[in-house]
């Protein structure tokens, strides 16, 4: 099996001094112990009930296995479930990984696990998909096996789910032990279709190993990344249609040295403008990753070299899908680098915030309190929760150096967030928001909707005849909230 061990993840133990900028609070609202989970390597996601679903990669009542989890915006932490609680059989799968969970419209969250499953006796346990309810029941949809590479194995990144309903990922092998990645379609009751296998052409030009995400770009077209293949075998950036055919829009490391990036382990989130942004984890002037943008076409611009400043300031490796926040900007973590901490030789981590253009801020270094309390490593992306606030995970540190959960306040406020961001009139419409309660008027660009008020965190609603694509508002009684990107009126 060909693995990146511990790519993303970069364990230390040190003393540093943080960057503090104003209107910038960095909390730590859990640290891991084991028992509940070790080794946090996915992004959080925000549920329907307000809450934030994520995973371990590690730990949990059946000790290294993994676990789901679910925390409040305030930090209580529950273990919703430990895999592998069948002893060595794992049928259930086991290491969650970096593959995070994604909230369906019904409800109940999917993720993978990279290893596991139950599959024939012929055949080699390679991964599941699952699906869980907001209270914890976990079942087991598929499970990915060896016979020949058909169905792809060790998943190792999330999903998400298209506007047609189904849900949509990639596998980084085509079989146990082999092959170069899968992109598969699944149904949310379990039915798999393989769309894509990598390497299908000659010295693997399609790339080859697609450990990131993919994303549906308003075209309807899925958009991703692969760390190694394409024409200088540094990866690639592709989209593919949701049918499975397959366009390589860029392969890096076209330049001599690299400035453009290699080695792109996260996936790509689509801006208001249209453009797509991702980051690479090596390459870049520096050799410490990058930023980049690419078109919908194919046109790549490298917008920042991590390294640039003295001693890695500004971080290095940067690691986790970025986000687009409500004033525009990108913002996202370096999985290693930052102020330099015990004598200078060692580096925890930050958070960064990135403009489109590409002027770069560094918001936190961790390892900053003493034993790195507030965490180190933060191997996963941010997720802007509705209150305007970022939550993310350390891979490392914390009270018990298993991990954390932190909250990052950078004064942004609060918003809505619809689910999904497109639909036909008619269409049943899920607005998320911090505080509901009261709210008196849903606009869709202007036009008034009916709706209903379900909790404090959600409001139902449906696409109103004469709607156009704009954004979606709520006035409550503490003022008008705007959803932080437009919904897509679709003919």
């Amino acid at each position: 099996m060909k693995r990146i061990v511990n790519a993303y993840a970069v364990f230390v133990l040190c003393a540093a001094t943080a960057i503090s900028m104003p209107a910038q609070t960095l909390t730590t609202l859990h640290s891991f112990d084991g028992t509940d989970g070790f080794e946090p390597s996915a992004p959080l996601v925000q549920a329907t009930n307000g809450d934030f679903y994520g995973t371990t990669n590690d730990g949990g009542a059946n000790n290294a296995f993994g676990t789901v989890f679910r925390i409040t915006a305030t930090g209580t932490l529950t273990t919703l479930y430990s895999f592998c609680p069948q002893g060595a059989n794992c049928t259930d799968g086991y290491y969650p990984e970096a593959s995070g969970l994604v909230q369906a419209a019904n409800g109940d969250l999917y993720g993978t696990t990279e290893l596991g499953g139950v599959v024939p006796p012929d055949t080699t346990p390679s991964g599941t998909v699952f699906r869980i309810t907001p209270g914890g029941a976990l079942t087991t949809l598929y499970s990915f096996g060896s016979q020949q590479g058909v169905t792809g194995a060790f998943p190792f990144s999330g999903l998400v789910q298209a506007t047609n309903g189904d849900l949509y990922g990639t596998t980084v092998e085509g079989s146990a032990g082999g092959g170069a990645g899968t992109i598969f379609k699944i149904t949310p009751s379990g039915a798999l279709t393989t769309l894509y296998t990598f390497c299908a052409q000659v010295n693997c030009a399609d790339g080859d190993d697609p450990y990131a995400p993919l994303v549906q770009a308003t075209n309807g077209y899925f958009y991703g990344t692969t760390t190694i293949g394409g024409a200088y075998g540094s990866g690639t950036v592709f989209k593919i249609t949701p049918s499975g055919t397959l366009t390589t829009l860029y392969n890096f490391c076209a330049q001599s040295g690299c400035p453009d990036g290699a080695d792109s382990l996260t996936g790509l989130v689509q801006a208001t403008n249209g453009d797509l942004y991702g980051t690479a984890y090596l390459g870049g002037a520096n050799s410490n990753g990058t930023v980049f943008k690419i078109t919908p076409s194919g046109t790549l611009t490298t917008l920042y070299s991590f390294g640039a400043k003295a001693n890695g300031a500004d971080g290095f490796y940067p690691a986790g899908v970025l986000i687009q926040a409500t004033d525009g900007n990108f913002y996202g973590t370096t999985s290693s680098g930052g102020t330099p901490c015990c004598g200078g030789n060692r580096y925890s981590g930050t958070v960064f915030r990135i403009t489109p253009r590409g002027t770069l801020t560094t918001l936190y270094n961790f390892c900053a309190q003493s034993e790195c309390t507030d965490g180190s490593g933060p191997t996963a992306g941010l997720v802007q929760a509705t209150n305007g606030d970022f939550y993310g995970t350390t891979s490392a540190g914390g009270a018990n150096n298993d991990g954390t959960v932190f909250r990052l306040s950078v004064g942004l406020g609060p918003f809505v967030e619809t689910q999904t961001t497109s639909g036909e009139v008619g269409a049943a419409v899920k607005i998320l928001g911090s505080d509901l309660t009261g709210a008196s008027s849903v606009t869709f660009n202007g036009t008034a909707a009916m709706f209903t008020v379900v909790s404090r965190y959600l409001i139902t609603t449906t696409v109103p005849d004469g709607a156009s694509t704009g954004k979606v508002e709520v006035v409550t009684p503490s003022g008008t909230l705007s959803s932080n990107v437009p919904f897509r009126v679709l003919p």
